[in-house]
This record gives structure tokens, C-alpha cells and sequence, in this order.
């Protein structure tokens, strides 16, 4: 709350044109207009009365009502003339002021189950014990870090499978690698002449029974340059016929990087 005549803990006294002034000129006119009351920085009636009280080191305990509701009335006056809808609240708390004041000024009366007399000021003590109690608790909350004002939570996407993933093979580097077979099998050159009949389904069962027990094997290592062009030829068509028919996979971990053949079921 800032209001003319006194500074209140650093907060502005008034707003000239919409400026804030933390210190009244002594020289210069200023036209009553330009003069605002204003309670933002006040939360209610309670707050204002434990301003007052604490700033004028009040016993809270004992607290000299003349004094606080002549303070508090000169608040609200200055207040009331320009905000009317804002001071109500405070009104009210004026009038409770007034009454304790003239219920101090009447002959104290005894409780019935205690000898000492009631104090009218209890009730209103243990109001701003209450409130000043809650204060100090929501500004402790308010000084813990906050989400979306002190800290922001990372956010991060984990896939996770099972299932392990193999890149996609190109029908081209299958065909770069039995070019090269074949190529380092032309370096081997035979004189024998033979006739000799070679069955497909044969060196399929063949390459069946090499893949058995083995994980995975060197897609080079299922040919033997050494027993001609023809082997070469009849062991990539069985190669092609059981990938064809789904009973072995070829895979490559990679671009470039070696090709592997297993068995795609698990023998009994």
C-alpha cells in the first residue's frame, strides 16, 4: 500500500501521472488530482491492522486500541474518498475497531467459569496471530522452487524394442558380393575336364545342414572357390531358392559391412 505523508517499506507514496514517488517535493505544486491512494500492496483488513501494529512495535498481546484505531481511521479516510467499493471491507473492520474500543471503555465483565475478566480484545488478538501465522507459511511456500517459474522439467523420447531392427539390404549389394566371389573364383583355373551333374535341392540340403547350430554365418564362407565356377553358380541358386522360400535370412548389420545368413526357423 503506498499513501501520502509517510513511506511505507520502500513502497511508493502516491503515483504522479502514473509514476510512482517515493519521496513527496517540497518545491513543486502538484494538482490534486494527480494524487492517488491506492492498497494493492495490502491483502485486507487484517494485513493493514498487522502493519500498524508492527510498525509501531504494539505489544500484540496488549495492544492499545486508541492509538491503532486512530491510525487505521486515518487509512481508511484517506481511502474512502476515492475508492468506495475497496474501503468496505476495511469499513468493517473500522466498525469492530470502534466497538472494541467502547466495550474497553464499559466495566470489564467476569466469565462465568474463571475469575479474570473477558478481554474484548481476544478475539481480534487471535485473528492476527491466525493471520500472521499463515503469512509466514505462504511466503515460505512461495520462496520454494516453483515448475514453470524456477525449474522446467526435460522432456525426452525412448523407444525401446525387443525386437532387434536390421537395416533394409538393397538387391544391389547382394549382388556386389557374389560378384566378388566369382571373381576371386576365376583366379582359379582347372585343367580337368569332367562332366558332372549338380543339383540344386541337393546343396540346398546341403547349406541346410552347414547352417545348423551356428547363429550366423559369413555369407563368403557358404562357397568354395577352390571347386569351380559351377559350384559357385549351383550354391548361389540354392542360396537364392531357401531365402526364396523363407528358411534362411540373409542380414547385414549396415551399410557396407559384411553379410551374414542363418536359419530362419530352429531346428528340432
Amino acid at each position: 500500500m503506498a499513501l501520502m505523508g509517510s513511506t511505507l517499506d520502500q513502497v511508493a507514496l502516491a503515483r504522479l501521472y502514473g509514476e510512482p514517488m517515493f519521496v513527496l517535493p517540497t518545491d513543486l505544486y502538484i494538482p490534486p488530482d494527480a494524487l492517488e491512494v491506492f492498497l494493492e500492496a495490502f491483502e485486507g483488513p487484517l494485513d493493514l491492522l498487522l502493519y500498524l501494529i508492527r510498525k509501531q512495535n504494539f505489544n500484540i498481546l496488549d495492544i492499545p486500541m486508541a492509538g491503532l484505531t486512530r491510525q487505521y481511521l486515518v487509512y481508511i479516510d484517506q481511502v474512502r474518498s476515492r475508492n468506495l467499493e475497496l474501503a468496505a471491507e476495511y469499513l468493517l473492520m473500522a466498525a469492530m475497531l470502534i466497538e472494541i474500543k467502547s466495550r474497553m471503555l464499559l466495566p470489564p465483565k467476569k466469565i462465568e467459569s474463571s475469575d479474570e475478566a473477558a478481554d474484548p480484545r481476544a478475539e481480534l488478538v487471535r485473528r492476527l496471530l491466525e493471520y500472521e501465522q499463515m503469512k509466514f507459511a505462504a511466503l515460505q511456500l512461495g520462496q520454494l522452487p516453483q515448475h514453470g517459474r524456477d525449474f522446467w522439467l526435460a522432456q525426452g523420447v525412448i523407444e525401446q524394442d525387443t525386437e532387434p531392427r536390421y537395416p533394409e539390404m538393397h538387391i544391389s549389394e547382394l549382388q556386389q558380393a557374389w560378384h566378388a566371389i566369382f571373381k576371386r573364383a576365376t583366379l582359379v583355373q582347372h585343367h580337368r575336364i569332367t562332366r558332372e551333374e549338380l543339383s540344386v535341392r541337393a546343396y540346398m540340403g546341403q547349406l541346410l545342414k552347414a547352417l545348423q547350430g551356428r547363429r550366423f554365418a559369413p555369407f563368403e564362407s557358404l562357397f568354395d572357390p577352390t571347386k569351380g565356377v559351377s559350384v559357385l553358380v549351383v550354391t548361389f541358386m540354392a542360396l537364392l531358392e531357401l531365402a526364396k522360400e523363407t528358411l534362411i535370412e540373409i542380414t547385414q548389420a549396415e551399410a557396407f559391412a559384411p553379410i551374414y545368413v542363418r536359419l530362419a526357423y530352429t531346428p528340432v
